[in-house]
């Protein structure tokens, strides 16, 4: 009988000591799939076929500057989660970058995992993760010196600032059809600079999220995706994947993550004062906000 209790304990303790590390992992923005000679052009071409075999759905692409190339996708397991989830349409794509760096070329993608849990989904997406990770490889992962998975869920930069359920409210429709079909509209007329990347619905639920590109110049420069990417993304393996910004319809309101946490999720250990930092691009969240909401306003 000892015998036997004492190997109850001894699992009991391996379950126990397997949660606590699972608890203690460190999570980080991105995945850096792999990096090497090559153009921009013929690594895009390898990455969307690549996701295409892998059952991802590409929804749209974005270059934002030169040397860049952002593609974006979804798929059942994606859409299901976002259905499950309270305003779970931003975590409805995944973001996969081609960049040019020097000699090279660099592949990256959000890594899902983070995202689920910055955005408070049902599911961790591993299973994502992990499809993403056969499909375009995994070198490592970027972007942060991490957190866990619980301070991923109640994340903000700092004291003040904003956390995931306080986003800005933009506009406020009639009802969903109305929002969704004004929405679609308006930022596929490319309105103050602001456009349309993509558009997923979320099957099942009043609610679609629209990627938008951003550009500006002048005293608008502020909400520009190049302006603010130029100032924070400034180390050897970039974050090209932090965009395209969303614009989320739920129900009959239009919303956005404020910036100053939509960034900083991507960003998380950059710093408050100094070069390349967040008081580089002080006045880019408010920015943006007033960018988004005169292009979607009734």
């Amino acid at each position: 009988m000892m015998k036997i209790i004492n190997m109850l304990l001894a699992v009991l303790l391996m379950v126990v000591t397997s949660v606590a590390r699972a608890d203690d992992v460190k999570l980080k923005p991105f995945v850096l799939a792999s990096k090497g000679a090559g153009t921009v052009a013929e690594k895009s071409a390898q990455v969307k076929s690549a996701l295409t075999t892998a059952g991802f759905t590409v929804v749209g692409e974005y270059a934002p500057y030169g040397g860049a190339d952002i593609i974006v996708v979804t798929n059942d397991e994606l859409k299901k989660n976002a259905a499950a989830s309270e305003f779970g349409g931003y975590g409805a794509i995944q973001r996969v970058s081609i960049t040019e760096v020097g000699k090279e070329v660099q592949v990256g993608y959000t890594n899902p995992v983070y995202m689920a849990n910055v955005y408070r989904m049902q599911s961790d997406l591993g299973n994502v993760a992990s499809t993403l990770a056969t499909a375009l490889g995994k070198v490592e992962e970027f972007g942060a010196e991490g957190m866990t998975a619980k301070q991923a869920r109640k994340y903000h930069y700092t004291f003040g600032m904003e956390y995931f359920n306080e986003p800005s409210v933009l506009a406020e429709y009639g009802s969903y059809e109305e929002a969704v079909q004004a929405v679609d509209a308006k930022l596929s007329s490319n309105k103050n600079g602001v456009s349309k990347v993509y558009r997923v619905d979320v099957p099942g639920k009043q609610e679609t999220v629209f990627g938008v590109a951003m550009k500006g110049e002048g005293d608008k420069k502020y909400m520009d995706d190049q302006f603010i990417m130029k100032a924070i993304d400034f180390r050897d393996v970039k974050s090209t994947a932090h965009l395209p910004y969303e614009v989320l319809v739920s129900g009959s309101k239009v919303y956005a993550l404020y910036a100053r946490f939509r960034i900083a999720i991507d960003f998380p250990d950059l710093s408050m004062m100094g070069s390349n930092s967040f008081m580089s691009i002080m006045k880019a969240p408010e920015a943006i906000r007033l960018a988004l909401q005169d292009t979607v306003k009734k």
